[in-house]
């Protein structure tokens, strides 16, 4: 399947959106008006692109995200928020959007119905990085001071959590700067994340405890980097336009740091920072404050095919198939295309009549339920019945993906909230035993001091 690349940058509207032929360079399209921070571009489904608009000095105050869909590229859907909103992320499956701003605060909408589900202050400096895990059960969040929170979504969209005291699953505070990239794996047997930090280093991290697993130190500040699909190597670019190439596999970690000094696998074509990286079917891909963009052979290191983008350095880069850019006949749109709606300004009570799904997690003494409210997939059901009046090959498919997701979604949340109340029994455990010893400590000071 033939791919096509989509780039923007950060400094004027005008400049806009580029796609690219990967396989040929060639040119294919330009969306005009577009221009957003690091992590502000994302891809739904392979059906929509969404980008957070930069906030330009003496402009009214509030942010804006565009949405644009395949089928109409060059018509977008604006939506304001109350704020400049930087990164952004969303699930695999296209139901949330996370946006994160200067301020610290973290905003999620249900993308179907546009609803504002929740909004929060998460860090005490401007959010640079979100990412869902690949499950889409954990959303992960990383500072300009270095601060990474990760969050349950079971507790984000629980309406009875409204302090962000009691959402957050784990804190962490190694990182000494600027957080620059968070990158979860989809290994179904490893849950763990990647984080890369202007301080020169790489972590990885156990994704439910938040324990730290592995730390890579560089020569550089490491401005962006990415896994390769395999999940083999880390490809790390740093500010002096390297991109360091470090073999990633979380079982055989033995040694809590690496230094990067140790090994020499590293691609050298840019002559300025790179700002961000990305994988494609034919290889690795990397853009630089050069304003050039590199397709590279990684096994040979060296560079397929070179892209110039003459309208200043790119910000952000997704791959998507070159044929979600052609035409769609029209009874192919009702099941190919997720909907979308205009995300909402401010968030709104939910409909208690929406329908549940509950969770049953063993525990000690007790059962315990968490219930959470997933209005998307009603609104899914609700077109896959639509369909199926027609009794069509579509609708049966719609049918089989939307439960065949929903099981997925309930069992691999199921399996993280179980870990989640292991790990805080442990740690309630441990409260526990401190609290005897000292008690038993006091007691023993007290029968020395009668003595």
């Amino acid at each position: 399947m033939k791919e096509a690349l989509v780039v923007c940058g950060d400094k004027n509207l005008t400049v806009g959106l580029t796609i690219w032929d990967i396989e040929t360079g060639d040119h294919l399209l330009h969306i005009p008006t577009c221009a957003s921070h690091f992590h502000g571009l994302t891809c739904l489904r392979n059906q929509y692109l969404v980008a957070s608009q930069i906030h330009l000095p003496g402009s009214v105050a509030g942010g804006v995200i565009f949405t644009w869909p395949f089928s109409k590229p060059r018509s977008s859907l604006r939506s304001y928020t109350i704020e400049a909103i930087g990164p952004i992320s969303s699930t695999k499956d296209g139901i949330y959007l996370a946006g994160g701003a200067i301020s610290g605060n973290l905003y999620i909408w249900e993308v179907i119905s546009g609803k504002l589900l929740k909004t929060w202050h998460a860090h005490n400096s401007p959010i640079t990085c979100l990412a869902f895990s690949n499950d889409a059960s954990l959303l992960i969040s990383g500072s300009e001071d270095g601060m990474i929170v990760v969050w349950p979504m079971i507790s984000l969209l629980d309406d009875k959590n409204l302090e962000s005291s009691d959402l957050s699953l784990s804190v962490s505070t190694e990182h000494k700067s600027f957080i620059t990239g968070l990158l979860p794996s989809s290994s179904v047997s490893q849950s763990v994340f990647v984080s890369s930090s202007l301080d020169g280093t790489c972590k990885v991290w156990e994704l439910v405890k938040g324990t730290l697993l592995q730390t890579w130190s560089f020569p550089q500040p490491i401005t962006a980097t990415v896994l390769d699909p395999l999940e083999r190597f880390l490809f790390s670019g740093s500010a002096d336009g390297r991109i360091f190439m470090t073999p990633f596999d979380v079982g055989l970690m033995k040694e809590a740091s690496f230094d990067s000094e140790d090994q020499k696998l590293e691609l050298n074509g840019h002559k300025e920072s790179i700002t961000t990286l990305t994988f494609c079917k034919s290889g690795l891909i990397s853009a630089s404050e050069d304003c050039t963009v590199c397709l590279w052979n990684v096994i040979e290191g060296v560079i397929i095919r070179r892209f110039n983008h003459h309208k200043g350095f790119i910000t952000n880069m997704v791959v998507i198939p070159h044929s979600s850019l052609l035409p769609l006949p029209h009874h192919h749109r009702q099941f190919t295309n997720l909907p979308v709606s205009l995300l909402q300004k401010y968030p709104h009570q939910d409909d208690p009549s929406n329908s549940s799904i509950t969770l049953l997690l063993p525990s000690s003494s007790t059962q315990q339920q968490i219930t959470h409210e997933y209005q998307s997939a009603n609104l899914l059901e609700q077109q896959s019945i639509d369909l199926e009046v027609e009794r069509t090959p579509e609708a049966l498919q719609l049918k089989v993906e939307t439960n065949v997701e929903n099981r997925l979604l309930i069992t691999n949340m199921t399996k993280h909230v179980i870990e989640m109340n292991s790990h805080l029994q442990s740690r309630l455990l441990d409260l526990t035993q401190l609290r005897l010893l000292q008690n038993e400590t006091h007691t023993k000071s007290n029968t020395t001091h009668k003595s």
